[in-house]
Parts: structure tokens; C-alpha cells; sequence
């Protein structure tokens, strides 16, 4: 017969073991649902480098490499084209205001002179011929008012006789008309060579006065074109140092070319290129400092150029009381510019984590040294030494500096 198998109460191990997978499997889901995943990166100590986050000054300055130029440079161009005939004075020379440096020459500017020479000979026979014909004319002109006066005199002296002859009854009618209409027909024609005479006077000088003022139009003229022969000898409008000369015997240059410049070494300038990221806190009259073997001079920001070019923009400094020995245009100067009083700030030495992170976050390292977490932070000014942190950090903690290019976007680093 069959028999009844009884039941075996109580807990098994394949009870267990399904219990295991099952808290198991609940632990990994519920971690992959609400956890959070934390990536770790490895990290040698010996290839980092870490800093500790301080309370200090900031020193608000800006490093800037600048070049010595002189305080002003003149420009040489050529007043009129020409060919170069004589060369007085070679590029690097001291020159004196005045100095002949080069002569040119100007064929077609000399025919121009033999030309306005000519016409000036001309108009002034002209104006000798037209005064001789004006004086002949005044001349003439007082010999017919004199004889117009005469005949009037006469004819009025007649009149007056036979008008008294005529009221006596001595002469005839006829003759009595005749002395009047010839006395009225004499002062008639005074009158008329009186008005010729005064508008020939008249119309003479003003004459006159046009042909002498286009004589000295054309003596002014003649001027300014030997005042352009003279141009054709390039001078030294200033004291200072014939810099860049360049000509040759026999090269050609048009008007207004360039031909060279001069220094002026009265003093001396320091011309610098900035980042237009610090365009907006430079000014005139920013100060700053020059080490030079061992000594500090100190200059002052004189012009900030408004053009911005290639991602920077131009500025020239000057000293401010004394200069360096033996100064010399085109040496170097590293000049600290100072953008602003010292403060105090949080602070964090520069490294290459700057620009990995573009100072958004940073790498802190956990007291135990042995890791560091990923931080967001806000960093304000810089200088070339420091980092002002605004806001993230603590003083007394401290941070990796160093590059973080092979970190990946790892959240924690463990450190070896």
C-alpha cells in the first residue's frame, strides 16, 4: 500500500538562499532607481599639486610685457614727388630742426616755374603798356576839358556883351541869338567832357587796381611755387634721431609718400598690449611699477588706444619721475599695473585647473587627505600670483590646482 509522506515544517536553506537573491536583487534595483552614482577616478599624490584656501590681501595687478619707444615720433613725407639726387644724413644720425636730410628732383616742377616766370613778365608788360594808355587817355581827356573850358569862357564873355549890346539896341537880333545859342551849346559840351573826363579817371583806377591785384596773385603764385622747389629739399621739422630712412639715390617717391620718421628722444614711452578682458577696468592714470636690477621705477598710464585688435588693445605708460640707466628704444620692461587698492579676500594660488574648469568648480580635499570631491565655487579677480574666491570655500581647506584634464568627469578622486 501507499503511505502518506508528512509534510517537513520549518525553514530550509533553499528558503534562505532564495531570500538572499531576492533582498539582493531589491537592494540593487532600489540603488539604480533612487541612488546616486558617484564615479571615482584614481589619483598618484605625487602628480598633483594641492593649496590651501587662505585669508590674505589681494593685490589687484596685472603683469604686462611693454616695449620702450620715444615719447613722440614725427613723420617724414614727401611735400612733392620727385627722384632722390643727394642724401645729407643717414638713418640712425641726430638731426637739428632744419636739417637738409635729402634732396629730390622734379623735372616737370622747374618747367612749372619757367612757366609762371614767363606769364609774370607778360602781365607786368601788360600792366606797364595799359598804365602808359591810361595816362595818354587822363592826358588827352584834361586837354579837351581845358579847351571846352576855354571855348565856355569865351562864349559866355560874348554873350554877356551883345545881350547888352541887344538891350541897347546896338546889334541885331540874329547876332544876339547866336552869342546865346553858342554859349548854352559851349557849357553843354564842358559839362559832357567834365562826366567823361571824371568816369575815364574812374574806370582808369579801378583799372589799374584789378591788373596790380592779378599781379600779385601771380607773384603769390610764384611764390608758393618756389616755396615747392624748396619742399624738394626734405628737412627736419624737429630735434631727435633720424629713425627709419627709407631712401636711395635715384628711387622715386610721390607726393605724400612716406620716406622715413624722427624721433624725438627728449623722454621715453613704454608701449604694452593688454587682454580685452581687462578693458573695461584700464584707465588713464592707472599706476604701476618696473623692477629693474634691484630697483623699482614707477610709471603712470598716459593713453589707453580705443581700437581693439586680435583679442587686445594698445596702451602707453611713462615715467613717472626717474628713469633707468641707459634706457634704450625697443629695450623690454615686465610692468605690474596695478588695477586697484589692496583687499582683503579669500584666496587660491593660480594653477591649470583655471582652465579645465573656467573657475566654475574645483577638486576639495577631505581632511582625511585621502580624497577630494568635486565643488562648485565662484571666482572673482586674479592676479598673476592668486584667485579671489567669492564664494564655495572655507579658509583652512584645501584644493587641487593642478591640471584636471585627466580627470574626466569624474565627481570624486581617490588619492593614492
Amino acid at each position: 500500500m501507499d503511505s502518506i509522506i508528512e509534510k517537513k515544517k520549518g525553514i530550509r536553506p533553499k528558503h534562505i538562499l532564495i531570500a538572499v537573491i531576492a533582498i539582493l536583487f531589491l537592494y540593487f534595483t532600489f540603488n539604480m532607481i533612487f541612488g546616486k552614482s558617484v564615479s571615482t577616478y584614481n589619483v598618484d599624490k605625487e602628480q598633483i599639486i594641492i593649496s590651501e584656501v587662505v585669508q590674505d590681501k589681494f593685490n589687484d595687478y596685472i603683469s604686462i610685457n611693454g616695449v620702450v619707444k620715444p615719447i613722440s615720433t614725427v613723420y617724414l613725407d614727401a611735400y612733392e614727388g620727385g627722384r632722390v639726387s643727394e642724401l645729407f644724413i643717414q638713418e640712425g644720425s641726430e638731426v637739428k630742426k632744419g636739417d637738409v636730410i635729402l634732396k629730390l628732383e622734379n623735372r616737370s616742377l622747374y618747367e612749372q616755374i619757367l612757366t609762371s616766370e614767363n606769364n609774370l613778365a607778360i602781365k607786368q608788360n601788360n600792366l606797364r603798356e595799359t598804365k602808359i594808355n591810361f595816362e595818354s587817355q587822363r592826358i588827352l581827356g584834361q586837354k579837351d576839358r581845358l579847351e571846352a573850358e576855354y571855348r565856355l569862357i569865351k562864349a559866355k564873355r560874348k554873350h554877356a556883351q551883345y545881350s547888352s549890346l541887344y538891350n541897347d539896341g546896338l546889334v541885331a537880333k540874329e547876332e544876339y541869338l547866336d552869342s546865346k545859342e553858342d554859349f548854352e551849346l559851349s557849357q553843354k559840351r564842358y559839362e559832357v567832357i567834365k562826366f567823361k573826363t571824371l568816369q575815364d579817371s574812374l574806370l582808369h583806377v579801378t583799372g589799374i587796381k584789378d591788373l596790380d591785384s592779378d599781379l600779385r596773385r601771380m607773384k603769390k603764385t610764384l611764390e608758393l611755387v618756389y616755396e615747392r622747389i624748396e619742399h624738394l629739399n626734405l628737412k627736419a621739422p624737429v630735434d631727435g634721431q633720424l629713425g627709419m630712412l627709407n631712401a636711395e639715390i635715384g628711387q622715386r617717391f610721390g607726393q605724400g609718400q612716406r620716406i622715413g620718421q624722427i624721433n624725438v628722444l627728449t623722454d621715453y614711452k613704454i608701449q604694452s598690449e593688454i587682454d580685452e578682458h581687462y578693458i573695461d577696468r584700464v584707465s588713464r592714470g592707472l599706476t604701476g611699477s618696473i623692477e629693474r636690477n634691484g630697483k623699482l621705477f614707477n610709471v603712470q598710464l598716459k593713453k589707453v588706444y580705443p581700437e581693439v585688435r586680435e583679442g587686445k588693445f594698445k596702451i602707453d605708460l611713462i615715467f613717472s619721475a626717474q628713469k633707468p640707466p641707459n634706457i634704450r628704444t625697443g629695450q623690454s620692461y615686465y610692468i605690474k599695473l596695478q588695477l586697484g587698492a589692496p583687499m582683503d579676500a579669500l584666496l587660491i594660488p593660480r594653477g591649470s585647473f583655471f582652465q579645465s574648469t573656467a573657475g566654475q568648480w574645483v577638486y576639495v580635499v577631505d581632511a582625511s587627505g585621502d580624497f577630494a570631491i568635486k565643488r562648485e565655487v565662484s571666482i572673482g579677480r586674479q592676479n598673476p600670483k592668486f584667485y579671489e574666491v567669492l564664494d564655495g570655500l572655507e579658509p583652512g581647506e584645501k584644493v587641487i590646482i593642478s591640471s584636471y584634464d585627466t580627470f574626466g568627469d569624474s565627481d570624486k578622486l581617490s588619492l593614492k
